[in-house]
């Protein structure tokens, strides 16, 4: 990636694959390169649930994602600097990726007011109130001491009375995002370019193409070292968020890695890919791991969805996926011991099932490259 493209970053390089948008490459971070495409699991708390960094790793992991939100509130950013930073706080020494908090505090629609300024919450434990603005964003981040940052934006829903405010947080996204670049700016300015991390401008714009085809370009002029693709994901069908993926494709920088936020099904997955997408997070592969749900290849290669609790398992002396190199699947753990595991909350199957469903996505990814 040149100096043309970008102030902050280093360097990257892209190989576009035939016949699509799809595209195999890499991005230095500070903490080291990494290889796209690549599906990010959510270490909501600063770990993934229920695994060890070495299982997480295992799996072809190369990035996990904390979430600035719960961090700042439950331990603070100063308390997660003490302990190590967000590296040394979960014991991952890999590329950690930060989201900017946004979402959280958008979910909270009983609990928050937004001002131009940035928005006012409550704190859903103790009632006090919080501020969290775009320059607070950055700050926390930075505290934290992830390797890639998002820009705070305003992010809404999809039902009919978000989308009537879906212009109003498109200006304000791109408002706040020159705001994080002049804070990201300030905080930096005497960090070498090597050691920074990487910040990403946040695209908006609901599912109206002409928004969305001005926000990418908004953020594009800027010299954010990555595009994310935000407001998908919130409660469009799939047929509308690949749709807007398909208008997108045509429309990004070539040299810098874009990331889809909140984005792990299968099907959307090989999707986003195939469109362009570099960079991809959710919580759905762990959480429906921890619900007794995997992903299995199909006969005729297609993605399939299983529940090992089904009474069908019972006896079903099989691994979840036998063509799988998963430890759990290698190791030869059976579907029936899964679904015992499962009946009778032992917490272990929770945790093999999300290395299966971890390592199925990173296999993805795999095959992209």
């Amino acid at each position: 990636m040149s100096d043309k493209t970008t102030t902050f970053n280093s360097s990257s390089a892209y190989v576009p694959k035939k016949g699509s948008f799809a595209r195999s490459g890499w991005f230095e971070t500070r903490r080291g390169r990494v290889l796209t495409p690549t599906f990010m699991p959510d270490g909501t708390r600063g770990v993934v649930k229920s695994l060890l960094p070495e299982q997480v790793a295992a799996t072809g992991v190369q990035v996990v994602l904390a979430n600035t939100y719960h961090l700042h509130l439950m331990p603070g950013e100063a308390t997660v600097r003490t302990l190590g930073d967000v590296h040394g706080f979960g014991h991952w020494q890999g590329p950690i990726l930060t989201d900017s908090g946004g979402f959280q505090v958008f979910s909270l629609s009983k609990l928050r007011k937004i001002t131009e300024e940035g928005v006012t919450f409550k704190h859903p434990v103790t009632g006090e109130m919080r501020l969290l603005t775009p320059e607070k964003s950055i700050q926390i981040q930075l505290e934290l001491g992830s390797d890639m940052i998002v820009a705070f934006d305003h992010l809404t829903g999809l039902d009919e009375k978000a989308r009537a405010k879906t212009l109003e947080a498109f200006e304000r996204t791109h408002r706040w995002l020159e705001r994080c670049i002049t804070e990201f700016k300030r905080l930096t300015k005497d960090t070498p370019k090597t050691e920074r991390p990487l910040l990403f401008g946040v695209v908006q714009g609901g599912l109206d193409k002409d928004l969305r085809r001005r926000s990418l370009e908004f953020v594009q002029a800027t010299d954010v070292d990555g595009i994310a693709i935000g407001g998908l994901s919130v409660g469009e069908t799939r047929q509308e968020m690949h749709d807007m993926l398909d208008f997108l494709a045509p429309l990004y920088d070539p040299g810098r890695p874009r990331f889809l936020l909140g984005v792990g099904d299968p099907v959307d997955l090989r999707h986003a890919i195939e469109r362009g997408i570099d960079m991809l997070d959710c919580v759905l592969p762990t959480r429906n791991a921890r619900h007794a749900t995997v992903w299995v290849r199909g006969p005729k290669g297609e993605d399939v969805k299983i529940h090992l609790t089904n009474a069908q398992y019972i006896e079903d002396t099989d691994p979840i996926d036998p063509g799988c190199d998963c430890y759990a699947c290698a190791s030869g753990y059976s579907k029936g011991f899964l679904r015992h595991q499962f009946k009778v909350g032992e917490p272990l199957a929770g945790s093999l099932a999300s290395i299966h469903n971890l390592r199925y996505l990173t296999r993805i990814c795999e095959e992209y490259r």
